[in-house]
């Protein structure tokens, strides 16, 4: 049990034993949301080297192991658990996480998260009512924001419309960091789009 996440006694032995097969005294546990504050999140456990960790992960250490926790992503895990359940088939860890998918943005939070906020609760609404959707895939170095578009965007003849009237206006409004909005779907597939040419 810690204060960041519940982590189950039934949990704590059962990684314990995953741990002391893998025989390296040098492991430790990993858990981080990939794509937190959307409806993509997923809450990860992972094996790790306790050298190979992340600098600002967060330590908690428990009788028989040691949990490295994503900093980033100890907002969306608030109420979340990890626990080990014995079946007839041996046993099942789970991760329940309530908070991963909720919006969980603050005046700290990293760029990619304030960036997915507004594409999941200003701009996706919006493309919607197209049958379309648009995700962040990433923020390069240089400060471009990568996009993919999917569904009825996908190929749809107005999207050049809609990325630069639409989505890269209010992201570039928003966020004087990114320097632009670049689109990366092959929009040679147009089986679904909204708006064909042809």
């Amino acid at each position: 049990m810690s204060e960041i996440i519940t982590i189950t006694e039934s949990a704590e032995k059962y990684l314990a034993k995953l741990l002391d097969e893998k025989k390296d005294t040098n492991m430790a546990v990993r858990v981080f949301v990939s794509d937190p504050g959307t409806p993509k999140a997923e809450t990860c456990l992972a094996f790790c080297k306790i050298d190979e960790q992340e600098e600002q992960d967060t330590l908690i250490e428990l009788k028989t192991l040691k949990v490295f926790v994503e900093t980033r992503s100890i907002p969306f895990l608030e109420d979340a658990e990890i626990n080990f359940d014995t079946d007839n088939f041996g046993g099942q860890l789970t991760i329940k996480s309530p908070n991963s998918r909720l919006p969980n943005i603050s005046p700290d939070s990293p760029l990619e998260d304030k960036v997915n906020y507004v594409i999941y609760n200003e701009i996706n609404p919006m493309l919607e009512s197209h049958g379309g959707a648009v995700n962040l895939v990433e923020i390069t170095d240089e400060g471009d924001a990568v996009l993919q578009f999917g569904g009825g965007c996908q190929g749809c003849g107005m999207v050049d419309v809609t990325l630069k009237d639409g989505i890269e206006k209010t992201l570039l409004e928003k966020f004087s960091e990114l320097k632009s909005v670049k689109d990366i779907t092959d929009h040679s597939i147009t089986d679904n789009a909204y708006y064909s040419e042809s």
